[in-house]
């Protein structure tokens, strides 16, 4: 065979990513609790209010919004190896965008007043068109000298938020407008019930929330077992060796950061939604370093350790803060000594430490090492 022949086959085979073996799917049993969750958290608004007020239930969108943006992360770090510090830009892009294109003009604060959805949908748009623009530097760098680079976007997004008052309401922030669809609006009705439970705006936009969660979560899980996922995960390990087998690598790195810069930007609309107005100190490198911990913690690249870990992350500040007067060590908010959310970072910054000593693939490794060995022992 002449060299002639032989060379468009070497290249053909050089252009093809190697064909990895498949995601191992869910089993039965694993269909059937994921089932039985769901249905769990589709009756949690009309049960939970009967015995406990709405803290819950508001932890449950805070978590919900935060487990969005995790996912997001966990595509771009956890599978692509690209490290962000940049998260919290993007998410205030998507609170923001939000705001201003679904308000109306308050004073000296501004706003476009279209349709809540077609909002929505503009401001995670944006965040894309944002993660676009930002992704020839990421395409460029890797590692640290990324997450450097990113961390400029998060002072960079800090300062304007500070200093675009007819957009942002400066210092002081904006109020966000209630998300409506088809005519029905996600606010708090006084006559509104459902099975005898009043239904205002924290159970609504529950249902919201799940449902956006869900579809993030069969989104996410398809572009990782995918052919995506598969490049992304071969350019983490090498760019060279991915180059070798096809990857376009600079296009992939793209897409992942616009994958993820969209995730967060739906993080950024719920995180909208969810506190009914946006305030600028919330976006700042704080918020960046908590979604790592999110996804190192769950488990990097794993979705199911995504929601795990955003759902730690954002409820146990939020739960030492309610129960400060029956903790030890623990004191309420404007009183001297340890308050509870420097208790919380100080809490699952220890276990980030622990959990990547004894078990590098996080809290869902954990918990699968605890069912197998239960498994093993019941054999």
């Amino acid at each position: 065979m002449s060299d002639d022949t032989v060379a468009p086959a070497r290249t053909a085979v050089a252009q093809t990513p190697p064909a990895s073996a498949p995601a191992p799917r869910p089993t039965p049993a694993r269909r059937a609790l994921i089932a039985v969750a769901l249905l769990a958290a589709i009756a949690v608004p009309l049960i939970l209010p009967m015995y406990v007020d709405a803290f819950w239930l508001r932890i449950g969108l805070f978590a919900m919004a935060a487990a969005v943006g995790a996912l997001g992360l966990t595509i771009l770090f956890g599978a692509a190896g690209q490290l962000s510090l940049g998260h919290a830009f993007f998410i205030a892009v998507g609170t923001y965008g939000y705001g201003y294109l679904s308000g109306d003009d308050h004073g000296q604060v501004k706003g476009l007043g279209l349709p809540p959805l077609v909002a929505a949908v503009l401001a995670i748009l944006f965040a894309g068109l944002c993660g676009l623009l930002f992704s020839p530097v990421a395409s460029r760098l890797r590692g640290i000298y990324l997450g450097i680079a990113s961390l400029g976007l998060v002072f960079l997004g800090h300062h304007l938020l500070l200093n675009l008052p007819a957009v942002t309401g400066g210092y002081d922030g904006r109020s966000v407008e209630p998300f409506a669809l088809g005519g029905f609006t996600f606010s708090d009705v006084s006559d509104r019930l459902v099975l005898g439970v009043p239904f205002g705006a924290v159970e609504s936009l529950w249902y919201l929330f799940l449902a956006v969660t869900v579809v993030a979560t069969l989104v996410a899980r398809n572009v990782l077992r995918g052919r995506p996922g598969r490049a992304f995960r071969l350019m983490r390990d090498s760019e060279v060796g991915a180059a070798a087998m096809g990857v376009r690598v600079q296009r992939a790195k793209a897409g992942a950061f616009v994958l993820s810069s969209m995730y967060a930007g739906t993080a950024g609309v719920l995180t909208a939604l969810a506190f009914q107005r946006a305030v600028p100190d919330y976006f700042d490198l704080q918020l960046s370093i908590d979604f790592l911990a999110m996804i190192i913690l769950g488990g990097l690249g794993s979705t199911s350790g995504a929601l795990i870990g955003a759902t730690f992350v954002i409820a146990l500040p939020i739960v030492l803060s309610r129960y400060a007067d029956a903790l030890p060590l623990v004191v309420a908010p404007g009183q001297d000594g340890l308050q509870a959310s420097f208790a919380a970072t100080f809490l699952y910054g220890s276990l980030v430490v622990v959990v990547m000593l004894t078990q590098p693939g996080g809290l869902r490794a954990m918990v699968q090492a605890v069912r197998d060995r239960r498994t093993s022992t019941a054999r």
